[in-house]
Order: structure tokens, then sequence, then C-alpha cells
């Protein structure tokens, strides 16, 4: 039978959550410019944060993966700083794909443009998803070591990329 090992199925996400906010990165800022070019006028602030969500993800991430990696014995590898930033980027890409579906739910949309913008919102919901799970994983940790008697407040290693914590 096969060991679950945490760090490989994290690494997995993270790898992930980086190519997916890639993805939403190029298409949303292709419908932005394309907004800004034909109409003339700022691009939907769904897109607008959309695109914000991409490069807050890709931020986040160098955080979720350099801190724990390089910075394990400061303050800023801290359980609850690492719950935070996972929760709130999940927060943030399901409000994005979420307003951005609405947004084109009720629209005449068609041409490339539009497959963008709808491709976008689905690439979205998958980042959603993987976020999701590494806060479920996050949260798992904390509730996990809550009740414990000495003062860990560590990140649980399993939760990092590196190989040796």
């Amino acid at each position: 039978m096969v060991a679950f090992d945490g760090r490989l199925v994290v690494l997995s996400l993270r790898i992930a959550q980086i190519v997916l906010a890639i993805i939403v990165l190029a298409l949303t800022a292709y419908v932005a410019n394309w907004w800004g070019g034909y109409w003339h006028s700022m691009s939907p602030s769904q897109i607008n944060f959309l695109l914000f969500d991409a490069v807050w993800t890709l931020l986040a991430l160098i955080y979720l993966t350099l801190v724990p990696w390089r910075f394990s014995e400061t303050i800023a590898h801290h359980k609850f700083a690492i719950l935070a930033v996972e929760a709130l980027t999940t927060i943030f890409w399901f409000a994005g794909f979420v307003a951005l579906a609405v947004f084109l739910s009720d629209r005449v949309c068609y041409g490339h443009v539009c497959s963008a913008a709808k491709a976008a919102a689905v690439f979205g919901a998958f980042g959603w998803v993987c976020f999701a799970a590494t806060t479920a994983m996050a949260v798992m940790h904390v509730l996990r070591t809550s009740n414990r008697t000495s003062r860990n407040d560590k990140a649980d290693p399993n939760l990092s990329v590196q190989d040796g914590v």
C-alpha cells in the first residue's frame, strides 16, 4: 500500500494554483485590453477583480512557498498566518469567478473575447477548488494542533513543499 504523502499533494496543488493563476491572468488581461481598445473605456469590474485575483495569487504563492522553505524559524511561518492567506485567497477566487459568471450570464456575448472571458471564469472556478483544498488542509492542521499543551504555532511541515523541514 502506498503511504499518503501530504507534501506531494500540496506540491501538486501549488503547481496547479500557479498554472491556473497564469492562465487566468492571461485571459483576463486579454479581455481587459480588448475592452479598453474596442469600447475605449474601463473594463468591467468583474474582469478587473479576477485579474487582481491572479496577481494576488502569484504573490500569495510566493509567501506560501518561500516562507516555510526559507524562513521556517520566523514569525512569518505562523500557522494562523498561513491559514489567513489561504482563506483570503480562497474567498477572492470564489468571489471573482462567481461575479464574472453572473456578469456573463445576462449579456449578449460572442466572439473570441467572450470565449476568453468565459474560460477565465471556468479556470477561476478550478483555482477556487485548488485553494479550497489547501485551505481545508490548513484548517485541519490548526484544529489538530489547537489542544497541544506546548506553544508550537509553526505551520504543518506537510503544508510545505520543500523536502526537509
